[in-house]
């Protein structure tokens, strides 16, 4: 029995409460990382292995190292955009954590993320913490396996060539089939659509007149966010109704705007869930990879409007149908994206990536379950069997089962805070005592430095 660690939020086999993916945060600030980590354990599920999920939280010291080294034989790490400066301390601590490990350490599709026009003078700053990733990557692996052509430019830039683009384990859900979009018919106002949109995309293009245009036009539309920051408005609320007057206008973030006012907004948990739910889709659109990628593998038809590099080079990669962001009109219709679509070569290349993606798995050492197993069907079973959390939507204010956690986690949070209010209190005194003594030993030299500095710190102390 071959003994797999995953680095990943949860186990697809573990049922979480709303409540525990939101406090432990076991999407990974998006539900988008659960898409391609369960799918990994799909993939590398066989009767001859048995996977345990790592979580996202890496701890990178002797100790975790040896109990890895003793208890897995290899170490798989599915990633996303981590060549992106906000991950360098955490891409730094996965590096300290495998320089120490002796098992094989296979990566799943990692990116680099920059603008749409491939430019990487950004990760100029984290060229070191990049390399030094790489390079603890390939002491124990034959190759590293990167999303798409941007990537695998950059790291061969960066010096190193055993390269292999192999994209994201998402797309590889079903093996080395893919589900056929449905048509969906005239998409008109009677359709059911579906939308995702990106914060970081605010500034490339109108994102709040595609989510006010979609509003306007489908009565039948759902609002898909993915971010952590969604899902807490989701289920704890805000009060900017009470204090915004008029309809809110810009990216759903507030309860203010009408598509958290009707409850059409989601944050999906579980992938089968998500999975479930598109698939009653007659159409999505927006500008988020995975966003796009989910209903697709429910045979959804989806166009993914380009914002960056790491939704790029995946389209570009699996021939996903998409147009770029920039300079799209606010007011296009997705009638106009579906009937440019061509999912022909999204089709009739999958296999071909698909040997790919499983001949970067036999040279790393890893069966997969649709050439070794059962083609995923005992995985299957046991995640229908499950009784998961549906999405997370709009709470009424009502008791909906969660009223306890929600008055136990405030009280835990006020507590907290006294705390911390007590122990910055006692620090300030400490330091205002030091002060004081550092002042009257100024004033016996005849110096007026201590009395200047008093002055500024009693501006700087907080009032009332």
């Amino acid at each position: 029995m071959k003994r797999i660690l995953i680095r990943s939020g949860k186990s697809p086999f573990r049922v979480a409460s709303q409540e525990e993916f939101i406090q432990q945060d076991l999407i990974g600030t998006n539900s988008g990382n659960l898409l391609f980590s369960d799918a990994t354990y799909k993939i590398l599920l066989t009767q001859d292995t048995e996977l345990t999920s790592n979580g996202l939280k890496t701890v990178p010291t002797a100790e975790r190292a040896k109990e890895i080294n003793e208890q897995y034989d290899a170490f798989v790490i599915p990633l996303a955009n981590a060549f992106r400066p906000s991950f360098r301390a955490s891409l730094d601590r996965m590096s300290t954590l495998i320089e120490q490990l002796t098992i094989p350490v296979v990566v799943l599709g990692v990116g680099a993320q920059v603008n749409e026009n491939y430019d990487t003078k950004r990760l100029a700053p984290m060229e070191l913490s990049v390399k030094r990733f790489v390079r603890a990557v390939l002491e124990r692996s034959p190759s590293i396996g990167v999303r798409g052509e941007l990537t695998a430019s950059y790291l061969k830039d960066l010096g190193f060539n055993d390269v292999d683009i192999i994209g994201c384990p998402s797309m590889f859900m079903h093996g080395e089939t893919f589900p056929r979009p449905r048509d969906p018919g005239f998409i008109d106002s009677s359709s059911r659509i579906g939308i995702n949109l990106s914060p970081g995309a605010v500034s490339v293009g109108d994102v709040a007149a595609l989510a006010r245009n979609a509003y306007e036009r489908f009565p039948d539309l759902t609002y898909f966010a993915q971010n952590l920051a969604d899902a807490e408005l989701l289920f704890w609320g805000d009060t900017s109704s009470g204090v915004t007057a008029g309809r809110d206008k810009g990216l759903p973030r507030r309860m203010t705007h009408p598509l958290f006012q009707e409850n059409k907004v989601r944050v999906p948990l579980d992938p089968r869930t998500w999975l479930e739910e598109l698939a009653t889709h007659d159409f999505v659109y927006g500008t988020r990879i995975h966003g796009n990628i989910a209903p697709l593998l429910a045979g959804t038809p989806s166009v993914v409007l380009v914002h960056d590099s790491r939704t790029l080079e995946l389209c570009r990669y699996y021939d996903i149908p998409h147009r770029m962001l920039r300079g799209l009109p606010g007011d296009i219709h997705p009638r106009d994206l579906y009937e440019e679509a061509d999912y022909g070569p999204l089709l009739s290349n999958h296999r071909e990536r698909w040997d790919r993606f499983k001949g970067f798995l036999d040279r790393n050492g890893l069966e997969n379950t649709f050439s070794h197993g059962d083609g995923g069907a005992a995985y299957d079973a046991r995640v229908a069997a499950l009784k998961l959390p549906p999405p997370v939507s709009v709470w009424d204010s009502s008791d909906d089962g969660a009223l306890r956690y929600r008055f136990s986690r405030l009280h835990e949070r006020l507590a907290q805070a006294e705390r911390s209010v007590l122990a910055l209190t006692a620090q300030n005194k400490e330091l205002m005592k030091r002060l004081t003594t550092m002042e009257r030993r100024m004033s016996a030299d005849g110096s007026r430095i201590g009395p200047a500095i008093r002055r500024r710190v009693r501006k700087m102390r907080p009032h009332g």
